[in-house]
């Protein structure tokens, strides 16, 4: 199966397929930071408003990297049942993590955004976008949030997903790629940099 060169090739891509759909004033919400080169490939095929959905992951209690849910600034946290289980966890055990991670999010989401007032999302095709659909957790929280604010319809694209994590989604799921032995996000790119703040705020403006 093939792979993409970078972030910006697997965004064209995904902005080709997404193109042959008419779209609703459309606004391409990029999740930083990796999701927003991609996000801008595609916001400039559709001449789409572009802007930024920050979701932070929520880890286990000494395994940061391990998520078991996800948070915005100003929503509730969205948690995977079925990993809360296995680790034997509870809501109640997480929430000075989620608490952290909900503040991170502010953090950035201001950063990206400054004294620019959030994008209108009433009534309009919104689409977001990440460079990689593995578990789906920050993905998942991020479509809750987007969801509460009255969208005409939401799609989630990514330039590669998990199988397994696709059939999770009630949201359509946009994927070029959905490799049967899937590994991990960046097994799919032949140059998958870590996106920097500058990066991300170069694309915005």
């Amino acid at each position: 199966m093939k792979r993409f060169a970078n972030r910006q090739e697997a965004g064209r891509a995904l902005a080709a397929r997404l193109a042959a759909h008419t779209w609703h004033e459309p606004l391409v919400l990029g999740l930083p930071r990796g999701g927003v080169p991609v996000a801008k490939e595609v916001a400039d095929a559709l001449r789409a408003e572009l802007d930024v959905v920050v979701a932070r992951k929520i880890g286990a209690p000494g395994h940061p990297e391990y998520g078991v849910g996800a948070v915005t600034a100003d929503s509730e946290p969205i948690y995977d049942p079925r990993v809360l289980r296995a680790l034997d966890l509870t809501e109640e055990q997480l929430v000075a993590i989620c608490d952290r991670e909900r503040e991170e999010s502010a953090r950035r989401t201001t950063l990206y955004r400054g004294d620019k007032p959030p994008p209108g999302i009433q009534d309009r095709d919104v689409i977001v976008i990440d460079d990689g659909l593995a578990t789906g957790v920050t993905a998942r929280a991020a479509l809750h949030w987007v969801a509460k604010h009255g969208p005409k319809s939401l799609t989630l694209a990514v330039p590669v997903a998990a199988k397994d994590s696709i059939t999770t989604f009630s949201t359509p799921v946009v994927a070029i790629l959905v490799p049967r032995h899937f590994g991990a996000v960046s097994r799919w790119y032949d140059r998958f940099d870590q996106t920097t703040d500058a990066e991300v705020l170069s694309a915005l403006a």
